[in-house]
């Protein structure tokens, strides 16, 4: 049993038997994306709203509740709900849109990942459905009545949860083999009446037949009809014929309709079908029963359970989605050697010494991840010249988003940073999901790492796309590291040192470092300006537009970056030249290249982009020839820590080329000795260490990093130095007066939407990025550097310590303390007491930089997820 989920994940990655074709890729939002998209202006959450993805087909994708679907999104499944009093079915969850809410956009649903398996073969998420009517009007006119200095009006402050009337929909998906999955739908009633409530399990095809395009991808309509009184026929062009059946007991209502849109409501045209797709919508709740399609045929489909369930009690519907679905009395027996299976795949995989609750965040943070797996359709050539049968979009459009990158051509699986509000790709949350999932699901990572470097994503131009609203923007190019990092975690998880992987990867890798060279390095002195680089509003200005008053910004973060992607991309190639010698020479190219960055960033223009006043590094504006520096304590000015390795003697004395050639460089260049890292052997093992900061210009900043009153949180590493809450950074300029203060929660500006905050809070990726840095640091100096930590506490710690010190207070986040209150819930009763709420958790996008309540997105377990991983080595080093 220990073995049935690897062995399932080999026949996969073998192609013999296709585990992972079914899973929950369905998006959770496709209505308001940039590819729903076809309107003049770009305003997305305007051309296709809420409102109509109940009514109108989506071009590119689906979406749904408690969603499941093949990795081609044709055959989908999901659930619909009705509680007798909302105005609407539940189809899918539901959000503010960014004009509508006071900081962007944001989800008013409860749902939790609880459990999953590379494979999906099994997997499990919860649902928390009120009985009372659904508040759409209330959370939209009370967000809309908010400012900014206010804070969220969430779903548990309209009181729909008082009192426990709600259900619990738990969704359980059980694989017998890689087409047969079995579903168990479970509705309690929490609350302390009887109460009813409709259920509607539905299955439909992607509408693939309305567009006048024809090939791979453009499949002629399908066909779901009954079969017998339990179950349905589904039949698919490419996908094949499928059945889904129901319990022998049970006897729901078969409701049928197409998969179209009902454009006489929505544009007062006639429609392509008499039955449209939101004709269960006006039959369960409207009573019109010419909604639906008397000859029992279509291509969507739903049973309609109508159940009664008693305060406390529990409603059971089981369901079989395959090529002969029958329910079997081994049918729950099924699901209970899956989550067995499901146990002891997780405790081979997760093999740190965690204790229960521990292990509890961790599972729940790997499910988040794993169904962060999303299906995403995107050609742009094709969404910017609209298609045949459909009206040509306007001619604004080729002006406008994305027009550079016509040949980006999406039809893939990818991790999603969170499938409701970032239900896209982003290039760095990728990196970050990759590493986290190549703990538990590494043949996976691999794939997403090399998925981006393709040509059907990257640029020609060696770009790779940062996100769908922008893909021209600039993302932290930290590809390479995601990529290294992957490969080493593989191999610890006994996949092998799969070099052929690293290779392909290093080319990708290489191409995208030429065009940061020459697109980023725009005065050619090795100081980089890459925009906004994802640190939404972390400047006192926006980095991705011209400088207000003109000048030049030379970016801290930008060239240290750089320098990073040189580190990374070294010690790449020095692994590459244990079985090719060729990459000793490649390897030597980018030791000169971050020698040259080190060096601009240290001394050009005297003393690079170091304040020696302040003993920090500093973004810098550049005007006249005079040099302001951005005196804003940030984590702009820790990136720089990231950009350090060691070179071992076993490669000095496997290459020897290598050796005499960084000799003679040394030799040539003594000067670099003051102000970089990179000259001092380790006296016992003649180890040399690359840095950007020398011995005392890393101690001064780390004085800063490890100070309470400044970047140390007591939840990790905070995004800007608390220090300005009192004193705040001003900048005056021609066209007027800017502001950085100190703001550990959401943001108070509507820079980049107003959705995110670099001013204060902690994020887990750049977090996770610096302790990996100082263990890397404690690599070559051991105890020989000695900090106190925290700051003022008189406790001496090496950095490996310090490191540890960091990572404890992250994973203290979701983590009960003695009152059974997790940070990450901020002050919620409900979370810390409610038995069917406390043992939940969420994974936020960032995270409050003095109380450490969760902020953002709700299920951004993207890159948060990364806190299993953190929580293991937590675990080994109490154990050590």
């Amino acid at each position: 049993m220990s073995n049935a989920e690897r062995r399932r994940i080999d026949e996969d990655a073998r192609q013999e038997r296709d585990w992972r074709r079914f899973g929950p890729y369905l998006a959770e939002r496709q209505w308001g994306t940039v590819r729903e998209d076809y309107s003049a202006a770009g305003t997305c959450w305007d051309y296709f709203p809420h409102d109509h993805a109940r009514s109108r087909v989506y071009r590119w994708g689906e979406d749904g509740l408690l969603g499941f679907t093949d990795r081609e999104c044709r055959l989908c499944f999901s659930v619909a709900l009705w509680n007798g009093r909302d105005p609407i079915l539940k189809e899918r969850l539901f959000g503010l849109t960014g004009p509508q809410g006071n900081h962007g956009e944001d989800v008013k649903e409860l749902y939790y990942y609880l459990d999953a398996t590379p494979t999906f073969s099994y997997f499990a998420m919860l649902y928390k459905y009120p009985q009372g009517e659904y508040p759409y009007d209330r959370l939209v006119r009370e967000s809309g009545r908010r400012s900014r200095s206010d804070p969220e009006f969430e779903i548990e402050d309209t009181g729909v949860f008082d009192e426990s009337r709600y259900f619990d929909v738990h969704a359980e998906f059980a694989k017998a083999s890689p087409d047969d999955i079995l579903i168990r739908l479970t509705c309690s009633n929490r609350g302390p009446d009887a109460a009813s409530l409709h259920l509607l399990p539905q299955v439909w095809l992607r509408n693939t037949w309305s567009w006048g395009r024809t090939g791979e991808g453009y499949w002629p309509r399908g066909r779901i009809a009954r079969a017998t009184p339990q179950a349905l026929a589904i039949e698919h062009p490419s996908l094949g014929r499928f059945e889904l059946a129901c319990a022998p007991a049970d006897s729901p209502e078969w409701l049928f309709t197409d998969n179209e849109t009902n454009d006489e409501l929505l544009f007062g045209a006639p429609a392509a079908s008499p039955f449209v797709k939101d004709a269960f919508h006006r039959r369960v709740i409207a009573g019109a029963t010419g909604a639906v399609n008397p000859a029992g045929e279509g291509t969507k489909a739903a049973a309609w359970y109508r159940l009664k369930i008693a305060a406390g009690e529990s409603a059971v519907v089981r369901l079989r989605l395959g090529p002969k679905a029958v329910i079997e009395s081994s049918f729950d027996a099924v699901f209970e050697t899956r989550r067995a299976e499901a146990d002891a795949y997780h405790r081979a995989h997760r093999d740190a010494p965690l204790t229960d609750e521990e292990r509890r965040v961790v599972r729940q943070a790997d499910a988040g991840l794993m169904a962060s797996k999303q299906y995403y359709g995107y050609a742009v050539a094709e969404w910017l010249d609209g298609d045949p049968a459909q009206p040509t979009p306007p001619a604004q459009r080729l002006r406008g988003r994305n027009t550079g990158w016509r040949t980006l051509q999406a039809r893939d699986l990818l991790a999603m940073p969170d499938k409701w509000e970032y239900p896209w790709f982003a290039a760095w949350d990728s990196a970050f999901h990759c590493v986290a999932m190549a703990r538990i699901d590494p043949l996976f990572a691999k794939e997403q790492i090399l998925l981006l470097g393709l040509e059907r994503y990257m640029h020609p131009n060696g770009q790779m796309p940062a996100y769908e609203f922008a893909f021209d923007d600039a993302n932290p190019p930290v590809h390479a590291w995601a990529a290294w990092r992957v490969y080493q975690l593989a191999a610890e998880r006994g996949y092998g040192k799969d070099r052929g992987f690293l290779e392909r990867a290093f080319h990708k890798c290489l191409v995208n470092f030429t065009w940061w060279v020459n697109r980023k390095d725009t005065d050619e002195d090795n100081l980089f300006t890459g925009g906004f680089l994802g640190l939404d509003n972390i400047g006192v200005f926006d980095r991705s537009r011209p400088l207000p008053g003109g000048g030049t910004l030379e970016q801290a973060d930008a060239t240290a970056w750089m320098a990073f992607y040189c580190t990374t991309m070294l010690a790449m190639a020095l692994e590459l030249s244990r079985e090719n010698r060729a990459y000793a020479d490649i390897a030597f190219k980018f030791f000169e290249h971050f020698l040259a960055i080190a060096r601009a960033m240290n001394e050009l223009g005297g003393s690079g982009l170091w304040h020696e006043g302040d003993g920090f590094y500093y973004d810098q504006v550049r005007v006249n020839g005079n040099s302001i520096p951005l005196e804003i304590r940030s984590m702009v000015g820790l990136i720089p820590l990231f950009a350090v390795e060691t070179l071992q003697e076993e490669d000095f004395s496997r290459l020897p080329r290598f050796r005499d050639r960084l000799e003679s460089f040394l030799a040539q260049n003594r000067d670099l000795a003051a102000t970089i890292a990179c000259m001092h052997p380790d006296s016992a093992a003649q180890h040399r260490l690359l840095a950007i900061p020398p011995r005392p210009r890393l101690e001064r900043i780390l004085g800063y990093l490890l100070d309470e009153n400044e970047l140390l949180s007591p939840y990790g590493v905070r995004s800007l130095s608390r220090v300005h809450l009192e004193h705040p950074f001003v900048f005056e300029h021609p066209g007027g007066r800017d502001m950085v203060r100190y703001t550990p929660g959401v943001s108070d500006t509507i820079m980049f939407g107003g959705n995110s905050n670099w001013r204060g809070p902690v994020w887990f990726p750049v977090n996770y990025l610096l302790v990996e840095a100082l263990k890397r640091y404690h690599h070559f100096y051991r105890d020989t550097l000695r900090v106190e930590c925290p700051r003022g506490s008189g406790r001496m710690c090496n950095l490996r310590e310090a490191a540890e010190q960091i990572e404890a207070r992250l994973a203290r986040l979701f983590l009960p303390d003695a009152t059974g209150r997790r940070p990450c819930h901020g002050g919620s009763a409900r979370y810390r007491d409610d038995p069917h709420f406390r043992d939940l958790v969420l994974f936020h996008e960032f995270f409050h930089g003095d109380d450490g309540r969760g902020l953002g997105a709700s299920h951004q377990t993207g890159w948060t997820a990364l806190a299993a991983n953190i929580i293991e080595r937590v675990a080994w080093a109490r154990a050590r």
